[in-house]
């Protein structure tokens, strides 16, 4: 993936096993020289009697890298809320706050070797390391991590269960709106008001809008990844662990939507970047607008080559205002460098008039002619 000259750089490519032996000789060098000038002086000698081994000084240097690390003593897992290719996600407390608990096993039954595992551990790591420093209102807030802990327990009506020291845990801010995807799937008959579309739409703009200016791609942009909270606010999530898991091809489980999204670039395993998520941005705008899924008659093979081959797109009703309408097609545009940067949709966005309607018509519902309705049609 590239972008510009100081470009996006996609964290599970940076070899951090590599960089912690670096600095574990660098360090060993450093402590023996320190020890040979001062040999010959008692107070010194003292006083390199009194430093940790290297081993230790290196440990202790990892620690202090590590900002996002949780303490599991802090941490009741209680009840599963979903469950995933890697994991499930929990309901939990940390230090007295409610909060999601992601349980990430990625040695379960011995399908991977240790090497695997130890590269997708420094994957993740470098993932949460990002992911702990974002701030906005329209991202997942990220409270901390744990890798191979052996003080993880979960809660049962049976009393608590230890959990396997491979597990690795990813603790975020409760969100008691469930997914995005299972609040249009509710309004799938009365569909939404279009001033509702727009606030939903602008929450999910803001929010990629913000994750690019700090040079991060998604890759995962759906409607099961945003989540909302108890005012209807659109919140990111799982942009950090799904890059982890779908930079395993082995791991690609094809659930129900993910293609459906993906942009014609990545379909044809084309180099890509940030625009990759400003294509599914415009799937995702079509869902929230139609409450409906796209292309659901189509197999997942079947959407792969017309999006690609045929220039295969949701069919956008007529009842839908132009403003929004050109949105959508401006950001699904085959070639990505026709696409708007997400600040820009943010703007189209915000001057979209809401005030006379527009919202999608239900099926079911006489719609009568369209013709003399300003505010309707493309």
């Amino acid at each position: 993936m590239k972008e510009g000259g100081d470009g996006f750089v996609r964290a599970d490519q940076i070899d951090l096993k590599s960089l912690d032996e670096q600095l574990e000789r660098h360090l060993n060098r450093v402590l023996t020289l320190e020890k040979n000038n001062n040999n010959n002086k008692r107070a010194d000698e003292d006083n390199a009697a009194a430093m940790p081994s290297p081993a230790a000084a290196f440990s202790f240097a990892r620690r202090e890298r590590r900002e996002w690390e949780i303490d599991p003593s802090k941490l009741i897992i209680k009840s599963v809320i979903a469950r995933g290719a890697f994991g499930t996600v929990h309901r939990g407390i940390y230090d007295g706050q409610d909060v999601a608990v992601k349980l990430l096993d990625w040695g379960e039954e011995g399908h991977r070797t240790e090497a695997e595992i130890a590269s997708l551990r420094a994957a993740f790591a470098q993932e949460v390391a990002v992911w702990h420093k974002l701030d906005h209102p329209n991202v997942t807030k990220f409270i901390g991590a744990t890798m191979g802990s052996s003080g993880l327990q979960v809660q049962t009506e049976n009393g608590q269960i230890a959990m396997p020291s491979n597990i690795c845990c990813v603790v975020v801010e409760y969100l008691p709106g469930g997914t995005l995807k299972s609040f249009l799937i509710k309004n799938r008959r009365r569909k939404l008001a279009f001033k509702v579309v727009v606030q939903i739409a602008l929450d999910l703009a803001r929010g990629l809008s913000y994750l690019h200016s700090q040079k991060i791609v998604h890759r995962d942009v759906k409607t099961e990844n945003m989540l909302l909270d108890k005012t209807r606010t659109v919140k990111i999530a799982d942009f950090g662990v799904a890059r982890v898991e779908a930079s395993n091809p082995n791991d690609m489980t094809g659930e129900t939507g993910t293609l459906g999204y993906m942009a014609p670039e990545v379909l044809n395993g084309n180099p890509y970047n940030r625009k990759c998520d400003v294509y599914s941005f415009g799937i995702c705008l079509w869902e929230i607008y139609c409450c409906a899924m796209p292309y659901p008659d189509l197999s997942f093979s079947e959407v792969t080559s017309a999006v690609v081959r045929q220039n295969l797109r949701p069919e956008i009703p007529r009842c839908c205002p132009s403003s929004l309408a050109n949105v959508m097609k401006r950001c699904w545009d085959a070639n990505p460098e026709k696409r708007p940067e997400m600040d820009e949709v943010v703007s189209l966005l915000e001057v979209i008039d809401t005030s006379k309607g527009g919202g999608m018509i239900p099926l079911d519902q006489p719609q009568g002619c369209l013709c003399f309705r300003r505010y309707r049609g493309p």
